[in-house]
């Protein structure tokens, strides 16, 4: 009882402060003048993937033996393939529903430019960060990971500086911490981003608690704990903030969250496992990466070819996240 209490709360802390980051975070936008694709693929993925960051860091640093590489390395690989399986597929669903509800409209609306950009990086330097796993020298690695670094650099650089698209100026809600002033001060809107940002990583810790004690409690792994369980809890603020930007009809801040935070996921997260594990990966992690791959790939060919993305595509990508699923439970590659 108390476990699932736990759970409720840490979830109103989670979905409260993702309501306050997305309200700020558009508020920072316009207050920088950056344009709506680096505002959901760099200022807001980045800042809500500080929970799912610190859990492999604190397991691999912290942990001792084996079996904290083990959780860290778990917890590497889950986080993207969380993002491009169930957060794809919540993402569809808040669509449909919200549409269903006259919230907004049916039809997703994408950048194509910003999704292919997110995308195309992150099938690259995954793929990059999966192969390396099977380079036996530690030295190169160490290279790997360097050019993983640089890599999310360049990505960075070409989401500020090629945002030309023309972004419809779009009258924003007051911000929460000042309701009343149509132009809220700087120091206002960096207040709320910190407490926001604060109820995030409160929540997901909690959550994270809670998750374990029941997977203890049913005599769960360590490996199924770090490569499905506590992604889930720690990639919660990007489903959350995504969902409710979809609600609004902020299509390219919803995506853009999701996959600017693959990218930032697949790059700067695996370098990290790369100089402080031994970074091999056999048996349900490999299969856990290469399937990371195949719904960012799918929607990737879908826009290219296309310019469309259908929300149905994205709830399909909740297949892939349950056959993994099943293939761990029944002891596949484990």
């Amino acid at each position: 009882m108390i476990t699932a209490l736990v759970l409720v709360v840490s979830f109103g802390f989670i979905m409260a402060g993702a309501e306050l980051f997305t309200n700020a975070i558009e508020w920072v936008g316009k207050r920088f003048g950056l344009p709506e694709g680096a505002v959901g693929s760099l200022l807001a993925a980045v800042a809500t993937a500080l929970p799912e960051t610190m859990v492999p860091i604190i397991a691999i640093v912290f942990s001792e033996g084996e079996s904290g590489h083990e959780i860290g390395t778990g917890a590497i690989l889950g986080a993207p393939f969380m993002l491009g399986t169930l957060a794809f597929c919540v993402t569809g669903i808040a669509v449909l529903v919200f549409s269903r509800r006259g919230k907004r409209a049916p039809k997703i609306t994408i950048n194509k430019k910003v999704m292919l950009r997110d995308l195309s990086f992150f099938l690259k330097v995954y793929t990059l960060a999966i192969l390396a796993a099977f380079i036996p020298s530690h030295s190169i690695k160490v290279v790997v990971a360097i050019s993983l670094f640089a890599l999310y650099g360049w990505y960075a650089y070409k989401t500020i500086t090629d945002d030309d698209e023309a972004d419809e100026e779009e009258e924003l809600h007051p911000l929460f911490l000042a309701k009343k002033k149509a132009e809220p001060a700087t120091s206002m809107i960096l207040l709320q981003v910190a407490i926001a940002m604060a109820a995030i990583v409160y929540g997901a810790n909690l959550f994270v608690g809670g998750i374990e004690v029941v997977a203890e409690h049913f005599g769960i792994s360590a490996f199924i704990l770090s490569v499905l369980i506590t992604p889930v809890a720690t990639e919660l603020p990007e489903k959350f903030n995504s969902v409710t930007w979809i609600r609004r009809g902020k299509d390219t801040l919803a995506l853009g969250n999701i996959t600017g935070a693959m990218v930032f996921q697949s790059s700067v997260i695996p370098a990290i496992g790369m100089l402080l594990t031994p970074w091999e990966l056999s048996g349900a992690a490999l299969i856990n990466g290469i399937m990371a791959l195949i719904m960012p790939a799918t929607v990737y060919i879908l826009v290219r070819f296309s310019g469309k993305l259908n929300p149905r595509v994205l709830i399909s990508s909740g297949l892939v996240y349950a056959v993994f699923v099943i293939m761990v439970l029944s002891g596949f590659g484990i």
